[in-house]
């Protein structure tokens, strides 16, 4: 077992470093349009009701149409902060599931376990990527 930590310098100048642990890896190349991520801290006793929501529809919004990937991170210094981040095709494909039904009703129930408000931004993606097989 390999264990790769990433550190990502998020606009608010601060370092999040995240573990990773896999027996292989692949080279992928993901030619997606726009990357979404959603920085998170949630009250400490609200952390697992996010886990648990979170596994439960993950695989729903990865079914979204030009939805190609979503992952969740957990920050390894802060214990209560977790940050999405889901590949679309465009960033018509991510308005269009923001504007959905599912979205409306998930989005609520997410809010509600918030310490902080969120912080998320979009960007443009393109890029070779190494993922676990």
């Amino acid at each position: 077992l390999r264990v790769v930590a990433v550190e990502l310098m998020l606009f608010w100048g601060s370092v999040e470093t995240i573990s990773f642990g896999f027996d292989s890896m692949m080279k992928t190349r993901f030619d997606m349009g726009v990357l979404r991520i959603v920085r998170m801290e949630f009250e400490e006793q609200s952390v697992a009701s996010f886990d648990v929501l979170f596994e439960e529809i993950h695989e729903r919004i990865q079914a979204f149409d030009g939805c190609e990937r979503v992952m969740l991170l957990t920050s390894t210094s802060q214990r209560n902060q977790r940050t999405t981040m889901s590949w679309w095709k465009d960033e018509s494909s991510l308005n269009a599931y923001r504007k959905s039904e599912f979205f409306g009703v998930v989005w609520p129930r997410t809010k509600a376990l918030f310490s902080k408000d969120p912080i998320a931004w979009s960007m443009d993606w393109s890029a070779e990527i190494v993922q676990p097989i």
